[in-house]
């Protein structure tokens, strides 16, 4: 690899340094290097994070500073570009940004050797309908969570799968995850790890009114639908759809959210053949 562009979170410390360090690093040994924050002074109008327009033409490779939450953003707004991500961790658990700053400059240096692999994640679309009509659609690396918004009550989910009725919930709300996000907000609120690799659809209800409640796997051709029951469509009620934790949208009462495997992909570059079980000891582990 030749060309990269460093995308930093600014509200990490010792973000700037440590991109002017990359640049520098990489420059010094012929490779080019753009900093995010000289490539755009301004962000666009509906752009969330990262302008995928601003990226030059012979960049190669993302490199994104921060933690997991800054990949997942990059992963989102840079998904149509097709281009491979290396997270570099300076957070604390950092389950998705592989590397750690003590190794960024070996790691630079494979980089330009072309010493690397990709590891490609499946992604979920998700569309919110009302009134049969599409409103809104975007897209998840990890999960797309839909909930209560306002004051504590509790919702009615009825879920569908290809259109067949699956189950109603009355919960907090509902989790559609990605084995990606099997080790995120899905696995703190009780569902199962499941390995990167696969490819499947995780349905787990959050603090349901039920003595009985099981995450529920599906495969990734199918379609999930969850239809908003009895919640208020006021200021202070209603149910609200997250992808990634941000995009928020609030279904109107009676209103869908349409779920299925996005055709798109992230492709993450992995410098280490560590198998599943290693890294989540390592991450995981007492």
């Amino acid at each position: 690899m030749n060309g990269f562009y460093v995308i930093t979170n600014r509200s990490k410390k010792t973000a700037a340094k440590e991109a002017a360090f990359i640049k520098e690093y990489l420059e010094n040994r012929g490779c080019v290097c753009y900093l995010q924050s000289e490539c755009a002074s301004a962000r666009p109008e509906g752009i969330r994070y990262t302008d995928a327009s601003a990226i030059p033409a012979d960049v190669e490779c993302i490199i994104a500073l921060g933690g997991d939450g800054t990949l997942l953003h990059a992963s989102r707004d840079l998904v149509d570009m097709s281009l491979p991500l290396l997270g570099v961790n300076l957070g604390t658990l950092g389950y998705l940004a592989e590397i750690e700053l003590a190794n960024i400059a070996p790691t630079l240096d494979r980089l330009i050797a072309d010493d690397f692999f990709i590891e490609d994640r499946m992604m979920l679309q998700g569309t919110v309908v009302t009134s049969d009509r599409e409103k809104v659609q975007d897209i998840a690396l990890n999960d797309i969570v839909i909930s209560r918004r306002g004051r504590l009550r509790v919702v009615d989910f009825n879920v569908y799968v290809d259109d067949v009725f699956l189950c109603s919930y009355r919960a907090d709300g509902i989790i559609v995850s990605t084995p990606t996000g099997s080790t995120g907000y899905s696995l703190s609120a009780g569902g199962p790890i499941v390995s990167p690799d696969a490819s499947l659809i995780l349905l787990t209800a959050l603090a349901p009114h039920t003595l009985i409640s099981r995450t529920i796997v599906l495969p990734d051709n199918v379609v999930v639908s969850v239809e908003i029951g009895n919640a208020r469509s006021d200021k202070e009620g209603g149910a609200e759809a997250s992808f990634d934790g941000d995009t928020f949208l609030v279904p109107e009462n009676g209103g869908r959210i349409v779920i299925s495997k996005s055709e798109k992909k992230t492709h993450f570059i992995r410098m280490n053949h560590t198998s599943f079980v290693e890294n989540l000891r390592e991450k995981l582990g007492p």
